[in-house]
């Protein structure tokens, strides 16, 4: 049984190159979205994460060491 990706890897053998021009595009436009969403969770997990630290304990703390 052949895979996703190796069906699309089949089309690609078949196709001229200004056609896998066209794919190449599409699929970095997916890559570079993916990125985006984890890049955009990453930042709003360390947000999350600084909202314990910012508290009055930790602040005085801090700025007597």
């Amino acid at each position: 049984m052949d895979t996703a990706k190796d069906r699309l890897l089949k089309i690609i053998d078949e196709i001229p190159e200004q056609e896998v021009d066209k794919i190449l595009d599409f699929a970095e436009y997916l890559k570079a979205k993916r990125d985006k969403s984890v890049s955009e969770d990453l930042t709003k997990a360390s947000e999350s994460s600084l909202d314990f630290w910012d508290n009055d304990i930790d602040d005085e703390v801090w700025n007597n060491v």
